[in-house]
């Protein structure tokens, strides 16, 4: 498991009944979270004290109980430094677990010896562009949602971001990409998050199941002739990261060669020493 381990200003504290404890640079934070079908107890004094909870409805969706919890606040994982606020359907505005792979990808940038051009789609607000920037990567940030790359905008500027270290695009990633592709644009690396299920501006239907193959095999034909990386991140639980990795080594491997891992993400709970699983991670490199 890739377990995101090194955080200062974050903490898992418990996970019960399908619920999240968490500190978020000193502001406790309830989340409901499906994975959790176990029941812990609830021992920790924080379950009875949190800053906010929040509550789903039995109608869909929910919402935030707050008490004492400003709009925005941040959190910082080594020189990078992230707005979170309480936002629509428990979200934060960051996925901690993807330090993890934070970690793995940074050193690859800084070792690289040359200036890299890495494409992020569905790149949210910009976790991993910001880290990919900091490590000297030129980045092109793509995400569907102007609100989402607006938050990204405001990461990269906590974080110091020279401004001309990310091109910021607001469209549909597949198009983007195809596009690109006609342009002859090519990049040396890309990170990839897709979505499990959604619906295009024109009623276009998603489901990754049925669209990850040919959005690989599509991603393979932007890379350079020398690619450093390829990262797929998916929340999908139908997919398992050996299913994510094994659609990398058919689309990857056969042609460039290298070697594809593939592991849950997790995020160590403080009160039990058991990570957490958080979705999953499939990484091509080329040795």
């Amino acid at each position: 498991m890739y377990i995101a381990d090194k955080w200062k200003e974050y903490t898992l504290i418990d996970a019960d009944s399908g619920e999240r404890l968490e500190n978020w640079n000193g502001k406790i934070l309830i989340r409901p979270d499906p994975q959790i079908i176990w029941q812990s107890g609830r021992n920790h004094p924080l379950w009875k004290k949190a800053d906010a909870v929040y509550q789903r409805s039995s109608t869909g969706g929910g919402n935030w109980i707050k008490k004492d919890v400003p709009d925005e606040w941040t959190v910082s994982y080594g020189g990078l430094t992230f707005a979170v606020s309480p936002m629509g359907f428990k979200h934060t505005g960051l996925f901690p677990e993807q330090a993890a792979n934070w970690d793995w990808f940074m050193p690859l940038i800084q070792n690289s010896g040359r200036e890299i051009k890495l494409l992020n789609l569905f790149a949210y607000t910009g976790g991993a562009s910001v880290a990919a920037a900091k490590a000297g990567a030129f980045v092109c940030h793509v995400d569907a949602s102007k609100g989402m790359v607006a938050k990204a905008k405001q990461n990269a500027k906590l974080s110091n971001i020279p401004d001309n270290k990310i091109r910021y695009i607001v469209d549909d990633c597949i198009k983007f990409v195809e596009r690109e592709i006609r342009r002859g644009n090519r990049y040396d690396a890309v990170i990839l998050d897709p979505p499990s299920y959604g619906r295009g501006p024109n009623g276009e239907r998603w489901v990754l199941e049925e669209k990850l193959d040919t959005l690989i095999g599509i991603i393979a034909n932007l890379l350079s002739d020398n690619p450093l990386f390829v990262l797929l991140n998916s929340y999908t639980t139908g997919l398992s990261a050996s299913t994510n990795g094994y659609i990398l080594h058919n689309r990857l491997v056969r042609r460039f060669g290298g070697r594809v891992e593939s592991d849950e993400l997790g995020i160590p709970v403080q009160e039990s020493g058991f990570p957490l699983p958080c979705g999953a991670s499939s990484r091509w490199t080329p040795d």
